[in-house]
């Protein structure tokens, strides 16, 4: 599994699962597990999923070893105490520490969980810090506030959710941006272009629009609960879009570049 190299040293996969919106449950254990078995190395959860526990679970029943995986949870800001709830997060997924630990947006403003987060990080709780749903702006603040920049922001990123302006803010900072809903949650897998890439290649439209993030250097961690969508979102590596088709699937963004994490935000 292709990684990239985070500015405090830690590596985060190149793939990941997501389950946002997976069941507490069979289901969620399921897709986890079928995602251990196919060689996905990271795991993404949050305390607002709900799903923790069924995470944990897979990951204790796969055989993997725990070393061997990458666990991303993120504080719910509705909380007060990052500390207290990353405490939380450990005793639902059964670990002793989290691999990464976001801030899941930016409620009540960008600052005031961060030094929390630090903390979290200070006695162990997480190896890596970051932040997820942050805009440009936000992303400045934090830096500004805090002793530690974050390693990632997790952003929602597609082709048509090419927010430019955003990427190069974190990339000027030694942020990794990462890529949540890289396929539009499905909706994106309809567009016209991506068909006509993808039946040229000889590759699937979800194939051909996690490609495109990867080529891009951006981490991603698509959703499915079906195994075999997870294989199939899993065989990414071994095949290369053209100049020509990165540019036409660039030229689907709907976002005109922006430096902002979403459109609308519904914390606010």
């Amino acid at each position: 599994m292709e990684s990239v190299k985070l500015a405090d040293g830690n590596q985060l996969p190149m793939l990941g699962l997501g389950v946002w919106q997976v069941p507490d449950g069979a289901t969620c254990e399921n897709a986890v597990r079928w995602a251990l078995e196919l060689g996905y190395r990271h795991i993404d959860t949050a305390q607002a999923y709900g799903n923790e526990a069924s995470v944990g679970k897979a990951l204790r029943e796969s055989g993997v070893p725990r070393d061997e995986v990458f666990i991303t949870t993120k504080f719910y800001p509705g909380r007060k105490d990052p500390v207290a709830e990353a405490e939380q997060s450990l005793r639902r997924l059964g670990v002793d520490q989290l691999d990464l630990y976001l801030v899941h947006w930016p409620q009540r403003g960008p600052v005031w969980a961060w030094p929390g987060m630090e903390r979290a990080q200070e006695r162990g709780l997480t190896r890596s810090i970051g932040v997820s749903n942050f805009s440009a702006d936000d992303l400045d603040q934090v830096i500004a506030a805090g002793s530690v920049t974050p390693a990632v922001n997790q952003i929602q990123f597609s082709a048509m959710e090419y927010r430019r302006g955003l990427v190069e803010a974190c990339r000027r900072h030694d942020v990794v941006p990462e890529a949540y809903s890289p396929l539009g949650t499905g909706r994106h897998l309809t567009n016209r272009r991506v068909a006509e890439i993808a039946a040229r290649v000889g590759r699937t439209p979800a194939q051909v629009l996690l490609r495109w993030c990867l080529q891009h250097g951006i981490p991603i961690i698509p959703k499915s609960t079906h195994r075999e969508r997870i294989a199939e979102n899993s065989q990414v590596f071994d095949f290369t879009l053209s100049d020509e088709d990165m540019a036409a699937l660039d030229a689907l963004d709907q976002t005109h570049g922006t430096n902002r994490a979403l459109e609308s935000t519904w914390w606010r």
